[in-house]
């Protein structure tokens, strides 16, 4: 049996939604899907939903809140999912599973999360609930100091990466500017993102405030068929592979600096669709921190080890360049509702190869990849993506 299909989807504007619960977020998201599709309701047979929570919200059981959010789905099986950074993957992992067991064949996949209620450094305290505890629960600026320390060695051995992470930045803020979703439409611009200043101060190790993601509230949601629909308002897009592989999690049993599960999952998924990174014309990359794109070049294959900047300055990933990579603005600009982003990475790689991207569209893209991670590359997802 192929992959099942993408009929729909929706996405809600990523940012601080005071006045929104995760039930108005859920609703907004997932009924359009649900007419993207061309569908009612009543046609979903099984729901997926992807949240962290972790503390986020009072509020656990998150799959209990869709029939709040859209009550023609009462008595529709829902069931939720969490993988770290990469839950929104995982639910969509699962829809698929489900779908191609022949058990389900319309369902829907929301990815949503309701981060800002909390100051940010308690917001710190939950995503450091997604390292190794026993060893890195205690790491000074939350996730951020995660990722400081891996930056560190990296500059440690291979030199400094000023530049090229300042211009990873400024892309991605350049890019989201073109994304009506997007958290921060703003072009913040190289020399902002390479020189520290009271705007922009250094928050852990290496990275400064403009090198890490943006916390957030959103959601996200997919329509997933084993067969197209008539009345859909696009193309349908599908997987041409896909592959999911863990990885230690802690950092002390790894090479913090090398993203060995990611470049497995690259290598699987790139020869179980028969394709190479030359024949990709876009990619969304998971950049939780900006020292996660550079290594995740690495890991792709684009670059070799400890030349990941060299991707970024010569205008390899840029949108007019060899492979766009996050067109979209990436975390960075786009937010990072934890539970969201992997449904929302699927979103816009449908957007682009449907032609429906706007002012994002990388021109002709007919072929993209997303990557997803959980974690500090633990959870590592790899969707190899076309239009049916």
């Amino acid at each position: 049996m192929r992959e099942p299909l993408i009929i729909g989807w929706g996405h809600t504007p990523f940012g601080k939604h005071t006045e929104l619960g995760p039930e108005d977020l859920i609703h907004d998201a997932a009924t359009s899907a649900i007419e993207h599709a061309g569908l009612d309701p009543s046609d979903i047979d099984g729901v997926f939903v992807g949240t962290l929570n972790s503390g986020f919200l009072p509020q656990e059981f998150g799959a209990s809140l869709v029939s709040l959010a859209l009550p023609q789905l009462r008595h529709t099986p829902a069931t939720r999912l969490e993988n770290a950074c990469a839950t929104g993957s995982a639910a969509i992992w699962g829809a698929l599973d489900a779908l191609m067991s022949g058990r389900l064949k319309r369902v829907l996949v929301v990815g949503f999360e309701k981060m800002t209620a909390l100051p940010s450094a308690q917001v710190g305290n939950v995503l450091l609930k997604c390292s190794f505890a026993k060893e890195e629960a205690q790491t000074e600026g939350g996730f951020a100091g995660i990722f400081g320390v891996i930056a560190s060695e990296y500059f440690d051995r291979f030199g400094s990466q000023y530049d090229a992470l300042a211009a990873i930045a400024a892309k991605n803020h350049r890019n989201g500017v073109d994304n009506p979703y997007a958290h921060m439409r703003k072009d913040l611009g190289f020399d902002f993102c390479r020189h520290p200043s009271e705007k922009n101060p250094f928050v852990a190790g290496p990275l400064k405030r403009s090198d890490c993601s943006l916390i957030s509230d959103g959601a996200a949601a997919l329509v997933i068929s084993t067969e197209a629909t008539t009345n859909a308002k696009s193309r349908p897009v599908r997987w041409r592979s896909r592959a999911q592989v863990n990885d230690f999690l802690p950092l002390s049993k790894r090479d913090c600096i090398r993203f060995e599960g990611a470049a497995q999952a690259w290598s699987t998924a790139l020869h179980a669709g028969s394709v190479t990174l030359d024949d990709l014309d876009v990619v969304e990359l998971h950049d939780c921190f900006t020292i996660a794109e550079l290594i995740g070049y690495e890991a792709m294959g684009l670059a070799q080890h400890g030349r990941g900047g060299d991707a970024i300055l010569e205008g390899l990933t840029r949108k007019d360049g060899r492979l766009p990579v996050n067109p979209s603005g990436g975390l960075k600009s786009r937010g990072h509702p934890i539970g969201a982003t992997g449904v929302s990475m699927h979103a816009m790689m449908a957007m682009q190869l449907t032609g429906q991207a706007g002012a994002m569209q990388v021109p002709n893209a007919s072929l993209g990849a997303v990557f997803n991670m959980g974690g500090t590359s633990v959870a590592n997802y790899v969707s190899i993506m076309e239009a049916a």
